[in-house]
């Protein structure tokens, strides 16, 4: 397991006994790998991701079929225009707003084939919301 996992997390996620956790954690390594400033917490029931503000959050502890991540510029809507602003050549990306995306990934093989994909589209994402 990451060391730079956030242990509430884990009991979140193991109090659920989450049927995409293999995914999930998957997604933690990737997205806590990105930048060294990424810290991961627990934030609206799940497993959620930030710098200076809260930016991901990833499936809830509710059972879904895919592996999900939600992109987005915080708590509170700042006004920041990010859609159309991140790099995207695989087309991961469904945007919700300018400043919300979504991501879904079918399996476990989508997440490893994707992953320098989500890894760019991260670093874009933190960069541009940063203060």
């Amino acid at each position: 397991m990451n060391a730079r996992f956030d242990p509430a997390v884990n009991a979140l996620l193991d109090a659920h006994d989450h049927p995409l956790r293999k995914e999930i954690d998957e997604l933690r390594s990737i997205i806590l790998g990105v930048d060294r400033s990424i810290e991961e917490g627990v934030k609206w029931n799940t497993a959620s991701f930030r710098t200076e503000d809260w930016f991901a959050t990833l499936n809830g502890p509710k059972h879904v079929k895919e592996p999900m991540l939600i992109l987005h510029a915080g708590a509170k809507a700042k006004g920041i225009v990010l859609k159309d602003r991140i790099p995207d050549a695989e087309g991961l990306i469904t945007w919700l707003g300018n400043d919300r995306a979504l991501i879904v990934f079918r399996n476990a093989t989508d997440i490893t084939v994707n992953k320098n994909a989500l890894c760019a589209i991260v670093s874009a994402w933190i960069k541009l919301i940063r203060p």
